[in-house]
């Protein structure tokens, strides 16, 4: 009886005793959770419901010299309610005159949205989405409607911003202008100026703000503020020229019409500064209209055919191989050199001419010619005075995509020398430029030597402050002596001036220009897929030069014309002239019919160029509404608008000029 009672006691302390330790571990954990575990867990818990979210920065403006506006960042909203986070009481005082502004805003009716939103707030659906990119002045018109301007907390006021970059010129100079756009996995890809000046200058740092998740993968704001305000980024002010630029693009674009180019660019040069006023790359898409492709002036190189010639000139006067005077045999138009021949631009050649009347038109054998006698025994020597002039150097340019240039040496292997490399080269074949390569080389000569850096930007500002000027940058202080640049610079005008010149056409009497014509084949496989690049570059006046200007045309319709004097010419002459006389011109090669909409394909840019001053009213019918406000209001008007969609009418015309605060009616369909 007594073992009985002594194993009952004994199973009932070991219960006791287990049910003690489980207590003292249960006690042990439950302290350990909350002073040495707590702050783990509670930020666990926090990060599962609690979020910082990055508000973007305005990314600063683009501006030309005048001050122009090339691109901006528009504001977008998102707007949304949480019906669930409000009172009863003011749920029930707000939900109609609530629906009746939003019926105002949008069309539809009160009567839906009231049911909507007591849907939702029946099944907890703590966001329903209102409004989508709205623009800035909507989105204060949206938050002022009924309940929502009770704020997050006792309204529901919910809202995410992004932006949304615009170019008020459209396409003109869009590939230029560029921009930076950044993916979900955090990748950049960066585009001309607004690329490559982004992430110092123009994209700003970027706001907090703390929002907690309410279901279905919607974040409300916790408070009406933000953690960290976003601050903008700096302005950045070009050197581009608007009415240069405009008178650029549309040369060019006629030209590439006429003949059906595949693509081409031209770029305008101050000769003293290196300031690019203007830039136009246009590629023609399926349909056989023209846009800003790619940047080729910048990126695209190929062998330049009969420019690099001034180039060869130069390294054989400097280095007092050969002179202008010098007499050389065209030999009929045929030399050959280990069986393979070169060919004058003319059948037959042109007999016995000074070198420099072989530069004047353009003949191959002869500029062959007059290099092989000086160089043939040592072609290095040739190569170092290429060298010598910066012509291996890439520019270094701020924005993306240069290649380096291209220039065989005997002295490297695999340095793409043959034995034909130095007479190829003579002509412009077996090297490798780019437009704005060849132009900087052209713009020295026109600079009695100086060599300067193409630049791209004046300066950089925050409101009317300058944070950082650009200075001009010299590449070269004298590239060649003073008599071999006034040897180069006379030929350049006798091109234009003497009868025989191949850019004879382009002389007026009452208008100096200077510059070289060219035309190199591509695609050499057969003769039926021979195709050209048709160029010109120079500089106006021939006189004291202001500008230097390179037109590159590649693929023309042969059977219009390829030569470089025909398709590239006549964009320089145009160009010139439009900048110093502003005088009709007539073309011996045709007249052309300037059509302002070719270069766009989406509503999201301007038919015209009527925005290339700030004061002057854009044409945005056909535009998205909300599209057509945000650029509106960046240029410091009011916009009243009626309906929605697309912009069918405007209430000022296109073109006339706009008063700081002047109202502007839009009707959308």
């Amino acid at each position: 009886m007594a073992t009985t009672e002594t194993n009952i006691l004994n199973r009932l302390y070991f219960v006791s005793g287990s049910l003690f330790v489980f207590a003292l571990a249960v006690v042990f954990k439950l302290c350990s959770i909350q002073f040495i575990q707590g702050d783990g867990y509670r930020e666990l818990a926090e990060k599962r419901t609690v979020k910082d979210f990055e508000i973007p920065a305005n990314r600063g403006n683009v501006y030309s010299a005048d001050g122009s506006l090339l691109a901006t960042s528009i504001p977008k909203y998102d707007v949304g309610i949480d019906p669930v986070t409000s009172s009863n009481k003011n749920f029930e005082a707000y939900i109609r005159p609530l629906c009746d502004s939003l019926q105002a805003f949008t069309g539809e009716s009160a009567s839906s949205f009231q049911s909507k939103l007591r849907k939702a707030r029946e099944t907890d659906n703590q966001y329903v989405l209102l409004a989508r990119d709205l623009s800035y002045s909507d989105f204060i018109r949206f938050r002022e409607f009924p309940l929502l301007n009770l704020g997050a907390i006792r309204g529901g006021f919910v809202f995410s911003q992004k932006t949304k970059r615009e170019h008020p010129m459209g396409r003109i100079a869009e590939r230029s202008i560029g921009y930076e756009k950044i993916d979900e996995n955090g990748y950049a890809t960066r585009v001309g100026i607004d690329g490559a000046f982004g992430i110092k200058y123009l994209r700003g740092e970027n706001g907090k703000r703390l929002k907690q998740k309410i279901g279905n993968g919607q974040w409300k704001p916790i408070a009406d503020f933000n953690q960290i305000e976003p601050k903008d980024g700096y302005d950045v002010y070009t050197t581009i020229d608007v009415n240069i630029q405009d008178i650029a693009h549309h040369a060019l674009l006629g030209q590439l019409e006429y003949y059906k180019a595949d693509h081409g660019c031209v770029v305008v040069m101050d000769v003293k500064t290196g300031e690019i006023k203007a830039i136009s790359n246009l590629g023609r898409n399926k349909n056989g209209f023209y846009y800003e492709r790619l940047n080729y002036a910048v990126g695209e190189s190929h062998e330049p055919g009969s420019t690099f010639k001034l180039m060869a000139l130069a390294s054989g006067l400097e280095d007092k191989l050969i002179d202008t005077s010098d007499v050389v045999d065209t030999e009929k138009g045929i030399l050959s050199f280990y069986g393979n021949k070169v060919r004058d631009s003319r059948n037959g050649g042109y007999g016995k001419i000074t070198v420099a009347e072989a530069f004047e038109v353009s003949s191959n054998t002869g500029i062959v010619k007059a290099i092989d006698n000086a160089y043939r025994k040592n072609p290095s020597k040739f190569v170092d005075r290429l060298y010598s002039m910066n012509l291996n150097d890439s520019l270094a340019l701020p924005i993306i995509g240069e290649p380096s240039p291209i220039i065989p040496d005997p002295r490297i292997k695999n340095g793409r020398w043959s034995g034909i490399a130095l007479q190829w080269m003579a002509y412009g074949y077996g090297v490798s430029f780019t437009p704005l390569q060849t132009l900087t080389f052209y713009n020295a000569i026109a600079n009695d030597g100086v060599m300067v850096k193409p630049r791209f930007l004046k300066e950089v500002r925050k409101f009317d402050k300058v944070i950082v000027p650009f200075e001009k940058e010299i590449i070269n202080p004298k590239i060649c002596s003073e008599p071999t640049v006034k040897k180069l610079q006379a030929l350049l005008k006798n091109v234009v001036e003497k009868k025989h010149g191949t850019g004879h056409r382009l002389y007026s009497d009452n208008f100096s220009m200077a510059g070289k014509t060219g035309t190199c084949q591509k695609d050499y496989a057969t003769k039926d897929k021979l195709n050209y690049i048709s160029s010109f570059a120079g500089f106006f006046p021939a006189d004291n030069p202001k500008y230097s200007c390179i037109v590159v045309i590649h693929e023309p319709d042969k059977s219009v014309g390829y030569y470089g004097a025909d398709v590239s010419g006549p964009v320089f002459k145009r160009i010139a002239q439009k900048i110093y006389t502003d005088t009709p011109i007539i073309e011996e090669v045709q007249s052309l019919d300037f059509k302002n909409d070719v270069v766009n394909e989406d509503f999201g840019h301007y038919n015209d160029m009527a925005n290339k001053y700030k004061q002057l009213m854009p044409y945005v019918v056909g535009m998205p509404a909300m599209d057509a406000v945000a650029l509106l209001e960046n240029l410091q008007v009011n916009v009243k608008l009626n309906g929605s969609g697309v912009v069918r009418k405007q209430s000022i015309d296109k073109h006339q000029k706009l008063k700081p605060n002047q109202t502007i009616v839009l009707e959308a369909s």
